[in-house]
């Protein structure tokens, strides 16, 4: 889907979703069904609604400065970490298992680092965990990582997870499945149009489920940039 979305963003398309990845968490947002013949009749029945799109700059392993578009979430830390390993491991459990699986083993070996987080009007520097930098509201097979979410008014919602432990994560964890993770004190919740973010330290980012580069990277809301196919209900 991230793929299409580099094609077509910004352009007089509709994009129509069939799930069939690991997370399936882009559909979630817009109650798009995930059953094969439901999901065709809503790409051939189903209503436009425009919604914005996320748009980073960043470094690639190589070096090289690249760009890249995204409509669900992007986020810097131990998350590229976590889906470069669930990418290269079997789904035979499912999204869900799989994907808190993998979190469960990278946060065992993560390392927390300086970030310095640059917003609209705010700055944020200290240890982190991760930073999301979110469009839709699930992620990583039905997490809830960004609950306020909302894929059309023109802000990200930028949920910064600092310096937390292994108390903090055996207590947590459970909580992303519905939200609730945000009430924690070390994690705080933002809204901003651009996120710029840098470390002492190259972090990987990931960009709906793929790791595409390194830090330092800077995400921008392109209002309106993309038309996705609904349910006529949604």
């Amino acid at each position: 889907m991230n793929e299409v979305v580099n094609g077509i963003a910004g352009r007089d398309v509709d994009l129509a979703t069939i799930a069939t990845g690991t997370g399936m968490d882009f559909v979630r947002t817009f109650g798009i069904p995930t059953k094969f013949d439901d999901a065709v009749r809503v790409a051939v029945t189903g209503v436009p609604r425009t919604i914005d799109a996320g748009r980073v700059r960043y470094r690639t392993w190589g070096g090289e400065d690249a760009e890249r578009w995204f409509a669900n979430v992007g986020s810097v830390g131990m998350s590229g970490a976590v889906a470069q390993r669930a990418n290269g491991m079997s789904k035979a459990l499912g999204g869900k298992a799989t994907f808190f699986y993998v979190l469960t083993r990278v946060f065992l070996e993560w390392e927390n680092t300086e970030v310095t987080v640059r917003l609209d009007d705010t700055e944020r520097r200290g240890l982190m965990h991760d930073v999301i930098v979110a469009n839709g509201v699930w992620h990583g097979g039905g997490m809830m990582l960004a609950p306020g979410a909302q894929p059309d008014d023109g802000l990200f919602e930028v949920v910064l997870i600092g310096d937390i432990g292994k108390v903090d994560f055996l207590t947590t964890a459970p909580k992303l499945y519905k939200g609730k993770h945000v009430n924690h004190p070390k994690v705080e919740v933002l809204q901003s149009r651009r996120v710029d973010v840098d470390a002492a330290e190259h972090l990987p980012i990931e960009v709906e489920g793929e790791q595409v580069g390194t830090t330092p990277a800077v995400f921008e809301v392109v209002p309106g940039a993309l038309r996705v196919r609904v349910p006529i209900s949604s």
